[in-house]
């Protein structure tokens, strides 16, 4: 190679091995760059978590104190004393979840990890419902159509005991049971005088479960239950002791307690409740109807939106309907062929044990399907039980949760067994008793998340009615046909809730409208709608969820394609627990983008 040649090729060389370590540094300056990017995030993560697990440890550790009514964490046993519910602690709780949210605005939910968004989301909607209800303090209506703060007492009774302390804690209770009745009174007081009641209409008759606690003997009265089998590791003589101070408890303090709070309802509540039904009439009504609205479907809907939705899908609902009473050979119109499910014996049981029997039958159906359906299980297993006898009459065709799914056998001919199979699946499994339980076994989640957030668990309760026609549950048109009634009466919730409480519907309008669309019995129809009345906004959360669920579903399917597997979409759905519906959308988004695997295949 001649001299000028060789200096090129040197040159040649030289520019080449400068240009590889020049690349060489840039690509080591650029993984350092991005190690300490990510290093740098993830300590951001790591200081935006501890922030927000300092917040609400703090906030829950002093909730737990208040004893709040379904905030109590049930690993705790039964507590000594009865909550405070004065109004001067009604507004030092709101002072206390106002500085919370001051709190939370100093997080910054970008640094947060994908757990920590989830636990912002779902506990910063909780603080503010809490400081809302605080707002309009919604502590002055302690009752509606459905519950009572006096009925609501007699399911601590009906929880385990295990321990002698246990027992002396409810003794507590019981004698606590004068003073905590005077609160509510005083609250209620306060609620009348600025015309913040549940509506008379929906008052009527609801004194008697008050009533039957002033007539019965001590020994008969709910709150003596736990007396009647107690754990064989207390000493009889200890039991005795205790059965002793609890009839005295009872005999002394809660009867003549109630004895008060008849006299009260009957002479000065009840009379001088509101006439109107509609929540906007009530004070700062406009404001107080969308905050339950928020509340209940964790959106930022308008009640106007909401009607027109409820609308638009009760006319689908009523279209698949139709091609049912064609299956049937049905030649008749849809009001009568309500009327024929209404009154044909064939579709009601004789019996209350026959009833209850029919639900279990349709549990154990479920059972043998659910591992197509469902990767993970609950431990939990439910027992199914009539209604009390005292709260039947006015209570709802059925609710679920962990451990129990209530059947209400009161008034045969109202509940007709072809809706049977939908009010089971919703009550019991895959809805409710499946799905808290689902929830609550999740491992090194904060206590917060066990709360219940009606869009969520409602609307996987009405899709597990949905899913029942995948599964094969319904055997019949007619089954099918109560499915499609009960989809048809939580449509129509989205426009009699905000007809009654936003457009001024009357009661017997709301009615007619349940009658006309739906195949619930006359009785159900009345109590339902006093229940919508009496309860603004929580009915809306039902379909508004379920909606949220099949859509997202729908989006997943379609991503997906072949690799959707509905057991994983339904294990990452589940694992969730309670969450505001954008949040539930986020994740399913999240799903589709790991290629949609589910929560446990992948180790989360």
């Amino acid at each position: 190679m001649k001299k000028t040649g060789l200096r090129r090729h040197v040159r040649r060389q030289v520019r080449g091995c400068l240009l590889a370590c020049l690349l060489a540094s840039a690509s080591c300056a650029g993984t350092a760059t991005a190690a300490t990017a990510s290093a740098a995030s993830a300590s951001a993560s790591a200081g935006a978590d501890a922030r927000l697990r300092a917040i609400h440890e703090a906030e829950w550790q002093w909730r737990q104190g208040q004893r709040l009514e379904n905030e109590e964490d049930e690993t705790s046993g039964i507590s000594a004393g009865l909550p405070q519910v004065d109004a001067a602690t009604q507004a030092a709780r709101r002072a206390r979840w106002e500085g919370v949210l001051e709190q939370l605005d100093g997080v910054a939910e970008q640094d947060l990890s994908p757990e920590g968004r989830i636990n912002y989301a779902v506990y910063r909607a909780q603080v503010a419902a809490l400081v809302a209800n605080g707002r309009f303090r919604e502590y002055e209506k302690p009752l509606n159509a459905d519950s009572s703060f006096w009925f609501n007492m007699t399911y601590e009774a009906r929880k385990p005991f295990r321990t002698r302390q246990d027992y002396m804690n409810y003794v507590a209770q019981l004698n606590d049971v004068p003073r905590y009745f005077r609160e509510q009174v005083a609250n209620m007081r306060a609620g009348l005088a600025r015309g913040f009641t549940p509506p008379k209409v929906t008052l009527a008759g609801r004194d008697g479960t008050i009533a039957g606690i002033v007539g019965a003997k001590p020994a008969e009265t709910p709150f003596y239950l736990p007396f009647k089998a107690m754990p064989a590791a207390i000493p009889a003589a200890e039991q005795d002791s205790l059965r002793a101070a609890a009839l005295e408890a009872i005999a002394r303090r809660v009867i003549p307690a109630h004895a008060e709070l008849l006299a009260f309802m009957r002479d000065e509540y009840v009379p001088r409740a509101t006439g109107n039904l509609a929540a906007e009439s009530l004070p700062d009504g406009k404001a107080y109807y969308q905050s339950k609205i928020v509340e209940y479907t964790t959106t930022h809907l308008a009640a106007d939106e909401i009607h027109r939705i409820g609308l638009a899908e009760m006319a689908k609902i009523r279209a698949e309907m139709a091609a049912v009473m064609k299956e049937v050979k049905f030649t008749g119109g849809l009001p009568a062929f309500l009327q024929f499910l209404r009154t044909d014996p064939r579709f009601y049981a004789r019996t209350p044990e026959e009833l209850l029997m029919r639900a279990a039958w349709i549990a154990k159906k479920f059972d043998g399907k659910a591992e197509q359906y469902f990767g993970r299980l609950p431990r939990s297993r439910f027992a199914i039980i009539p209604v009390p006898p005292d709260q039947a009459p006015y209570y709802t065709s059925g609710r679920g949760g962990p451990g129990v799914y209530l059947v209400n056998t009161y008034d045969l001919p109202s509940r007709a067994l072809y809706s049977l199979p939908a009010l089971t699946l919703h009550e019991s499994a895959p809805g409710h008793a499946f799905q808290m339980p689902v929830a609550m076994e999740q491992g090194g989640r904060p206590a917060f998340r066990n709360a219940y957030i009606s869009a969520y668990g409602e609307g996987w309760a009405l899709y597990s009615e949905r899913l029942g026609t995948e599964m094969g549950i319904y055997e019949t048109p007619y089954e099918v046909f109560g499915m499609l009634s009960y989809q048809a009466w939580r449509a129509s919730r989205l426009v009699v809730d905000t007809g009654i409480h936003a457009k001024g519907w009357t009661r017997e309008q709301a009615q007619r409208y349940l009658m006309d669309n739906t195949a619930l019995s006359r009785h159900e129809v009345e109590t339902e709608v006093d229940r919508y009345i009496s309860w603004p906004g929580q009915a809306l959360s039902y379909y508004l969820g379920q909606m949220a669920i099949t859509e997202a579903r729908a989006k997943a399917e379609a991503a997906l394609g072949e690799r959707f597997d509905i057991r994983a979409f339904h294990d990452t759905v589940l694992e969730l627990g309670s969450v505001p519906l954008p949040v539930l959308k986020a994740r399913i988004d999240r799903f589709i983008g790991e290629g949609g695997k589910g929560p446990y295949a992948t180790g989360q």
